[in-house]
């Protein structure tokens, strides 16, 4: 009797598999699982949702090197959106602009599909990304604006609160707060 591994094929070659788990910079194909993902866990929260497909489609396609995507299987489950800010604080032209020569990461959205929330997947990829974001020497530090309830997750991921922030979406008022990523 002849036994096989399950990932070879009649011929001795391994099949192709995909990884189990992947952390990759997000591409404009992946906007619509990204708006998919964003939508669900922010429409019953708060009733909108940080970026809208176009807006995911726009930082996508401009620095898709600031996004960061947790692929298990092939499948989209966390990721992060960010774009660059030359400015000391967030204000309303940050929900939209990209600033090419600056030098903080405005983190706009982070999101995990329903079925992988509460396993810590969140915590990990932002651990991940700020990791990365020491890569990059232009970067110093990561900004971003949260509702009160999340000021506690962020603080256990490094991020200090600088304050109530002067964006404001409809009736939401947002806490700001920061993390040093210099190396």
């Amino acid at each position: 009797v002849h036994l096989r591994s399950p990932r070879s094929s009649p011929g001795g070659q391994r099949r192709h598999t995909l990884p189990a788990s992947e952390f990759r910079c997000l591409s404009p194909e992946d906007a619509i699982s990204v708006f998919e993902i964003e939508r669900e866990a922010f429409i019953s929260v708060s009733g909108d949702c940080p970026l809208h497909l176009d807006e995911i489609r726009h930082f996508l396609n401009l620095c898709p090197e600031l996004s960061l995507g947790w692929f298990e299987e092939g499948r989209l489950v966390a990721f992060i959106i960010g774009s660059l800010w030359d400015q000391e604080r967030l204000s309303q032209a940050a929900l939209t602009l990209h600033k090419p020569r600056g030098t903080a990461v405005h983190i706009h959205v982070l999101a995990v599909h329903r079925t992988f929330r509460q396993q810590g997947k969140g915590s990990i990829l932002l651990w991940r990304y700020l990791q990365y974001l020491r890569c990059l020497p232009f970067v110093r530090r990561a900004l971003l604006m949260c509702e009160d309830f999340l000021v506690s997750f962020y603080q256990k991921c490094g991020f200090e609160a600088l304050g109530p922030c002067q964006v404001t979406v409809g009736e939401l008022a947002f806490i700001e707060m920061q993390h040093s990523v210099q190396g």
